[in-house]
């Protein structure tokens, strides 16, 4: 099964943006530049307990390095 939330690779301004894939379309949540953000825009989409989503790879996916990473390595 693939992660219905993606957290998209690091971008040179050091946020991440973040969707969600809901019937066949990805939808934007927004641009994340901390695990607290992207905690905020799971709840706004619904999902409930959005801190121990963040390392339930069948809920979000990191792609473009570690989970949890913020900054160019």
């Amino acid at each position: 099964m693939v992660a219905p939330v993606f957290v998209h690779k690091l971008d040179a301004g050091g946020g991440r943006r973040v969707t969600v894939r809901r019937e066949g379309t990805e939808h934007i949540l927004g641009m994340a530049y901390s695990d607290r953000d992207v905690m905020e825009f799971l709840r706004q989409a619904g999902l409930p307990d959005a801190e121990a989503l963040l390392d339930d790879p069948d809920a979000v996916e990191w792609a473009g390095g570690r989970p949890h990473e913020w900054t160019a390595a």
